[in-house]
């Protein structure tokens, strides 16, 4: 019996240790913390062009869309927060396109670290929510890291000025991620609207309420 005993406590205590080995490798991979924790673009510097993937397979660029500006919109398939507002952003970009300033979607998670986060994951949900903008898929992180952009969904925007986009706001899409009825400031909107009649913007940073971004370290 006491050999017995001696035996299932060893077997007990080799699958823990196998547990935290496990565990530890896979904190090694991947982390919700930025690879690079200041952003390269801050409120008024000119935003590098990128050029990613879209769900057709296309590759679309910032200076390709030919507008005045443009709402970049940080999101993702899982998170409850990027869920709630996919009808708000699919809003913004209906009624703003039209004046200079087009949605531009871009899923910046770690495929490895979630399932829902695949090229495929992206098609979908862009087809389910109607999506009528770019939906673009971030897989080295670069663009991502380069705004700074640290949540889902976080937004920036830019307007276009002697041939380069200039930042000139960055944070939150408004001031309630729970409803769209409730929310008081709305941010992005306010933005825009300010730069369409030539103001400077008034609230050009907000934080951001939403799930933490994972990235791949390096």
């Amino acid at each position: 019996m006491k050999k017995h005993s001696i035996l299932a406590f060893s077997t007990i205590v080799l699958l823990l240790g196998a547990i935290t080995l496990i565990t530890a490798n896979s904190k090694k991979v991947y982390s919700k913390t930025a690879v690079n924790q200041t952003p390269t673009h801050k409120i008024g510097d000119a935003v590098e062009d990128f050029n990613l993937k879209n769900i057709d397979g296309g590759l679309v660029s910032l200076s390709g869309i030919n507008a005045d500006g443009a709402i970049i919109i940080f999101t993702c398939n899982h998170c409850p927060y990027a869920k709630a507002y996919e009808s708000r952003v699919v809003a913004l970009d209906k009624k703003y396109k039209a004046l200079g300033y087009p949605v531009v979607a871009i899923n910046p998670n770690n495929i490895g670290s979630n399932g829902e986060d695949g090229p495929d994951e992206n098609k979908i949900s862009a087809y389910e929510k109607g999506f009528t903008f770019p939906y673009l898929k971030d897989e080295n992180q670069v663009v991502t890291n380069s705004f700074g952009a640290k949540r889902t969904p976080t937004a920036f925007v830019v307007k276009k000025e002697n041939g380069k986009y200039i930042l000139k706001y960055a944070g939150a899409i408004d001031d309630n991620s729970q409803s769209a009825e409730s929310a008081t400031k709305k941010y992005v909107e306010m933005a825009i609207n300010e730069l369409l009649i030539g103001k400077n913007v008034t609230i050009t940073n907000t934080k951001s309420i939403g799930c933490g971004i994972m990235f791949k370290n390096v």
